[in-house]
């Protein structure tokens, strides 16, 4: 791949994993196409000055407006909204997509990319949580890659990456997590938790709605759909330890009892990079380990009485079709909800269970219809939230 990605397509380049990937591509000698944001103007501004895009992307047209007066020097395309993100792939002629965005507006955009038979790497989890089986039969449809970006699925992937590492061979996946900042709490512990403890995470710098999923390890539960999805593995082959030093990124162990695991300072910009010039490998920014020195990696269960969402995201693979594109939509309306201030912290692992438990889940068979299961899983959230008042 490393010959022919000379510009790539950044969803998403105003948040972590965005701001990250700019800092990646001219380390390795690569450069950016098309970039989109959602309203941070000013970021998108300086994005534009500094790595000449032929397109962008925001989120509305208020928003469309002022960034064109900002840029209105250059030579940069403006599109807007989902719609708006979905033409400027069709436009680009780059040959991977870094889907960057937040939530599940980032479904069709990695339809589209695949239907222009663009590869995708992906550091938007719920495309593969919500449509995943969809998506990658796309995938193979399109002869296109999905490459995760996620430091425990690149992880699984690097360890797979070899003939004699097979996924036939696998006997455990095993995705480890830092266990967040309310490790080693209770559930009466959780009830009095704030948006601003929850956004404070004990390794990782995020944004506000994946740091609170990992504060209540919905995090990993995506994850584990993700790797029974991305691997094709049966959701009791993932299991989920808890490691603090966040050192090991994931591990395969094999038929033979063999252990493969992926290790290396936590720092994104690894995965980023290592997405980017997938099959090859360069010198990056990354930190390298130094085993002359002192240091412990320890691991742990998992509460999954306290942190119910990770047993509730097995069930919902299980369940299959809809059910973990309902239970990841309920999330995100949860989570939105409690960063407001108008749910309790444990109110997320209330509703989302409720909202999963009661939904009749149906094979996904197009978008349309995942997007109305998705809207009324929201407006379950919103409703019971109302009631709570």
């Amino acid at each position: 791949m490393t010959d022919t990605i000379q510009s790539v397509v950044l969803l998403g380049s105003t948040g972590s994993i965005g701001k990250q990937t700019l800092e990646v591509l001219p380390c390795i000698h690569k450069h950016v196409e098309a970039i989109s944001g959602n309203e941070n103007v000013s970021l998108l501004e300086n994005q534009i000055r500094a790595h000449s895009p032929r397109f962008c992307a925001v989120g509305n047209e208020k928003a469309a407006r002022d960034l064109q007066l900002r840029v209105a020097d250059t030579n940069c395309k403006l599109f807007v909204g989902n719609d708006g993100i979905c033409e400027m792939i069709s436009r680009s002629v780059s040959p991977l997509v870094v889907n960057a965005l937040l939530g599940r507006c980032g479904i069709r955009p990695t339809l589209v990319a695949m239907e222009h038979k663009k590869n995708v790497a992906m550091a938007n989890k719920e495309p593969i949580v919500a449509a995943g089986d969809f998506l990658l039969k796309r995938a193979k449809e399109e002869g296109v890659m999905i490459i995760p970006v996620d430091s425990e699925h690149s992880a699984i992937f690097q360890c797979l990456d070899t003939a004699h590492n097979h996924p036939r061979f696998i006997r455990r996946l095993i995705l480890t997590a830092s266990g967040g900042p309310f490790f080693g709490k209770n559930r009466e512990d959780l009830v009095s938790i704030t948006p601003a403890q929850a956004v404070t995470h004990p390794t990782w710098n995020m944004g506000k709605k994946i740091s609170v999923d990992s504060a209540t390890l919905m995090n990993k539960g995506l994850e584990l759909i993700e790797a029974v999805r991305l691997f094709g593995v049966d959701a009791d082959c993932v299991e989920v330890t808890v490691h603090r030093q966040s050192i090991v990124h994931s591990m395969v162990e094999f038929t033979d009892a063999s252990v493969l695991a992926q290790l290396g300072h936590p720092d994104m910009r690894h995965c980023i990079q290592f997405a980017l010039t997938y099959p090859e490998r360069c010198e990056s920014l990354c930190k390298p380990m130094d085993f002359t020195d002192s240091f412990s990696l320890t691991f742990q269960p998992v509460d999954e009485n306290t942190f119910s969402l990770l047993p509730l995201a097995r069930h919902a693979v299980k369940r299959g079709g809809t059910a973990p594109a309902v239970m990841n939509a309920a999330n995100e309306a949860a989570v939105a909800l409690f960063l407001e201030n108008k749910l309790s912290f444990t109110d997320i692992f209330d509703l989302v269970t409720a909202c999963t438990v009661q939904h009749k889940a149906v094979p996904v068979t197009n978008l349309d219809m995942l997007e109305q299961v998705q809207d009324e899983a929201a407006e379950f959230i919103l409703n019971s939230a109302f009631k709570r008042r």
